[in-house]
């Protein structure tokens, strides 16, 4: 494999991941604040125990990145399914590290924000879940919150 094609599988794994905050953003506000409410209210209402019904979502937003994986692994001429499926993975990873361990505390760690970064993202989410309702909510975002929830120091 040539630099170039390094290069070039690098680039689609950096770029989904992106593009993949617009398709979640999307879904999150269109899908889960929409048709598919009665999933993910479990998780703007209290619950018993780790599992909640929003927790469908991950498996099924794992099924794109399975398969654009398997097929660019099979399939020569779909080559650039893999590294696609491997973005969708990484994307994947970043929001149950920070959606679900730093923000929800899903699973029980020491960690204090001190970046502004995190510090600004964390608090939209809390907006977010401050409505408890299918319409209403804002901040459907998680690898970007605007300005306007930038923490007060």
């Amino acid at each position: 494999m040539t630099y170039i094609d390094l290069m070039i599988r690098f680039s689609l794994i950096v770029g989904t991941f992106f593009l993949m905050e617009g398709v979640a953003w999307a879904t999150h506000k269109y899908i889960m604040h929409g048709f598919l409410w009665r999933w993910h209210a479990s998780h703007h209402q209290p619950h018993e125990g780790f599992f909640e019904k929003n927790d469908y979502f991950a498996v099924v937003f794992s099924v794109p990145s399975v398969l654009t994986m398997v097929v660019g692994a099979e399939v020569p001429f779909l080559w650039f399914l893999f590294p696609i499926g491997i973005g969708i993975l990484a994307y994947g990873i970043f929001y149950v590290v920070f959606h679900d361990i730093i923000v929800h505390r899903r699973v029980r760690i020491r960690f204090v924000a001190k970046s502004r970064y995190l510090r600004r993202m964390i608090r939209a989410h809390k907006v977010h879940h401050q409505c408890r309702d299918k319409e209403g909510a804002e901040a459907f975002g998680f690898l970007y919150a605007p300005k306007k929830y930038e923490p007060i120091d």
